[in-house]
């Protein structure tokens, strides 16, 4: 039996007032539709079929990664509409489908998985999702027979005195037999004022049909879409407090939540310490032990045990244990920084990978490079690794001292157990065990001052 889900992504969004399909706004460091996507995963959904209409291409770049089909909803014609579109993927199926918003990604993996339960052992051939409000003005109402199974959803403008006393109203996801879905589908008419198609149709035509149909409430937070900026904001606020909690229960330490940012594929390990204002994206990884003060980004960046990290960026990077970085320190992607190194105040460092135990203190540009263990660098060292056409790549040993303000051309490579000189510009190898002395011999001219009447 086939068990897939439609996420409805083809919605105008005219209220974001936005160029961007309104699915692809991001909560939480990630696109909404996404997050939906992401949850059907989880919820053991293999089966996964986006229905897109505007900017279909852009929500298909932003998908790809996901394993998905896609339908087309060339006009927007209402959820019934929309579904509609999906017939050429569901003819040949036999089973259930779930019906998302992609609009609507505060629903939780355990909600999903209860609600295809409660679908299943009830044998409904249609289940809602609902929500009790204390207040649902504005919501259609859900209305139950004797048995307690749904008769009809009545529209909040339509309800008698009576009708408006019930609190239950329509979540607009749902859960049917695919067959009879189909059937029903052709049933659906559009004789209302905005000529739209709407799926809640299927509930009466269901009922006429002697179907039985159910609902299941949760909590409405999950159900909340966004059709504004101000909603996203609020669907923002909403998931950084589920992520943040999350990471607490798991023994992590963040001190003021409220300005912590922490995307929803991070994981933190226990006893990690987190300041405010930092941010943390993408699928990065804190592990254990690690100090992270304030105002630092990181993302898509494994740091390892017991790093301190105060103030710095952090891109497509790895931190080894032991390690401090920053203040103001930048960490390009691509670079793999050892255990027990020290990088400091200023420092850049791209596509490059950094020994155990070395210490590049401060004001410091290391690019395209591989360096050893045990080395020091002076302030100021230049990596220069452009021509002006090509990047090239420089390799220093172990044990190597790089003296103040040296230059170091690429590409070069300098031995084990060398020391080079403060103000020298290398441009050939040093060997091992060589002290590299390039810079001019000074000379002073004595009386110079007087002679220039130039003394003050």
């Amino acid at each position: 039996m086939d068990k897939c889900v439609l996420i409805l992504a083809g919605g105008k969004g005219k209220r974001m007032k936005s160029d961007l399909p309104k699915v692809l706004h991001k909560v939480c460091g990630k696109e909404m539709i996404n997050h939906v996507i992401d949850v059907m995963r989880k919820a053991d959904f293999q089966d996964v079929n986006v229905v897109i209409g505007k900017g279909a291409d852009q929500v298909k770049d932003a998908t790809r990664d996901r394993n998905v089909t896609y339908s087309f909803q060339s006009e927007q014609l209402g959820t019934g509409h929309a579904v509609m579109c999906t017939k050429d993927f569901l003819k040949d199926k036999d089973g259930i489908v779930a019906i998302f918003a992609g609009d609507a990604p505060l629903i939780s993996e355990n909600t999903v998985k209860k609600f295809i339960d409660f679908h299943k052992k009830g044998k409904y051939k249609a289940t809602l999702l609902t929500s009790i409000l204390e207040n649902p003005t504005g919501y259609g109402r859900i209305m139950r027979d004797s048995k307690g199974d749904v008769e009809k959803i009545v529209e909040h403008k339509d309800c008698t005195a009576e009708e408006l006393k019930v609190k239950e109203v329509n979540a607009a996801m749902y859960c049917f037999d695919i067959n009879i879905l189909l059937n029903g589908l052709d049933k659906i008419e559009n004789d209302n004022a905005q000529k739209e198609y709407y799926l809640t149709d299927m509930v009466e035509i269901f009922k006429a049909s002697g179907e039985k149909v159910g609902a299941m409430p949760i909590d409405f937070e999950e159900t909340l879409g966004v059709n504004s900026r101000v909603q996203l904001s609020e669907a923002e606020v909403i998931m950084r407090n589920r992520i943040n909690e999350k990471h607490m229960e798991n023994g992590v330490t963040i001190i003021d939540p409220v300005s912590t940012y922490i995307g929803e594929d991070v994981q933190i390990e226990r006893d990690t310490i987190i300041y405010p204002g930092n941010v943390i994206e993408g699928k990065s990884i804190i592990k254990e032990g690690c100090i992270l003060y304030p105002n630092s980004r990181i993302s898509d960046s494994i740091i390892s045990e017991n790093v301190t990290i105060q103030s710095s960026v952090i891109l497509q990077s790895k931190i080894g244990s032991n390690t401090t970085v920053g203040p103001f320190a930048y960490i390009r992607p691509e670079s793999n920084i050892g255990n027990h190194v020290r990088v400091g105040d200023f420092v850049e460092i791209k596509k490059s990978t950094i020994g155990n135990n070395t210490k590049v203190s401060h004001l410091t540009y290391i690019g395209d490079a591989q360096v050893g263990s045990n080395c020091n660098f002076g302030c100021g060292t230049v990596v220069v690794n452009y021509d002006g056409r090509d990047k090239h790549k420089t390799i220093i040993g172990d044990n190597s001292f790089i003296g103040c303000n040296t230059n170091l051309v690429s590409p070069v490579e300098v031995d084990d157990n060398t020391y080079i000189a403060a103000g020298s510009t290398i441009t050939e190898k040093v060997p091992e065990g060589s002290l590299a002395i390039a810079r001019a011999r000074q000379v002073i001219k004595k009386g110079w001052v007087s002679k220039k009447n130039l003394k003050k």
